[in-house]
């Protein structure tokens, strides 16, 4: 079994949104989302558009240097002081 760094998709509801992306990342998208469906046991495919958000959230969350700065912004923010204590 392949170890995706992406699980089972939650279903949310989305917020619409249009992008362009190149047709190269949108090839390895469509073959992300066969390899999810043949790894998670699906029955339906996966869409490909489906994997933006979980991928983008992914990141996000990993990312240390954001995440730092992110902590650091919220600390600096109107009413900081009075959320934390």
């Amino acid at each position: 079994m392949t170890k995706l760094k992406l699980g089972p998709l939650e279903d949310d509801k989305p917020v619409k949104l249009t992008i362009e992306l190149p047709a190269a990342v949108f090839r390895d998208l469509k073959s992300y989302a066969a390899i999810l469906t043949r790894s998670g046991g699906a029955t339906t495919p996966t869409e490909p558009a489906k994997l933006i958000a979980p991928m983008i959230e992914r990141f996000m969350a990993t990312d240390r240097a954001f995440a730092k700065a992110r902590r650091n912004a919220a600390q600096f923010a109107p009413g900081a002081a009075e959320r934390s204590g």
